[in-house]
């Protein structure tokens, strides 16, 4: 569904600064809960961690569009109405993942309010997707922060900047 990691904006950066350089990850994840309150996580296929639907922002794309192509390409649904309601900017969201590659997140979160399709289980991008009960959910401190902020959010009004 997507565009191969190679061909993606933040892929070609990788190639021309090398494994080495710490670089900005600029992004959406998105926040699907069905009618049940449970929320949607994707197995990833590159790593098989479950995480929420996200990705890279692509040039020539808006952080909302960002958001929507990542959860239509890992889970088949089409986001129709998103709320942002945090942004992750400060050094402490810095990441090295499983080839090395250190990348500072600059990444906007959204509640994804409505959305149309069916859920695919499997994608390019995924091996899995499903429902979780809050209480089922994977040990995960993105996952911790992300559902502090949305409650925060919701008690306030207020999007929540770090």
């Amino acid at each position: 569904m997507g565009i191969p990691w190679a061909e993606s904006y933040l892929g070609r950066v990788r190639a021309s600064a090398g494994d080495a350089a710490t670089l900005l990850f600029v992004g959406a994840r998105g926040l699907v809960f069905d009618d049940a309150g449970r929320l949607l996580l994707i197995q990833r296929s590159d790593n098989h961690r479950w995480a929420l639907p996200a990705g890279a922002m692509e040039l020539g794309e808006s952080i909302t569009d960002c958001a929507i192509r990542e959860v239509w390409e890992e889970t088949g649904l089409k986001a129709t109405s998103l709320t942002p309601f945090s942004l992750y900017t400060t050094p402490d969201h810095t990441y090295t993942n499983e080839w090395g590659h250190t990348y500072q997140h600059i990444v906007t979160t959204f509640k994804i309010d409505a959305w149309e399709g069916e859920l695919q289980r499997v994608t390019d991008e995924t091996v899995d997707a499903r429902w979780h009960e809050r209480s089922e959910l994977p040990p995960s401190p993105v996952l911790d922060e992300v559902l502090r902020d949305l409650a925060q959010f919701e008690r306030t009004g207020t999007m929540i900047v770090r």
